[in-house]
């Protein structure tokens, strides 16, 4: 795993057509703005979680 560090406002590129940019820190959060192309799909892990579990179910109860 790559981990950096960054300030308000600064960016990190993926790949050729991915930023991702530190859009505001609070209290025990930050904010990230993700530039990325739309046939690229962004979720939150944990609703990643979700989703995965959902399909396990539903195959297990047919």
């Amino acid at each position: 795993m790559l981990v950096l560090t960054r300030k308000l406002g600064e960016k990190i590129i993926i790949g050729d057509n991915i930023v991702v940019k530190v859009v505001e820190i609070g209290r025990g959060s930050i904010k990230l703005g993700i530039d990325a192309p739309n046939d690229i799909i962004i979720r939150r892990h944990e609703l990643e979680e979700k989703i995965q579990k959902e399909s396990i179910n539903a195959v297990g109860n047919k």
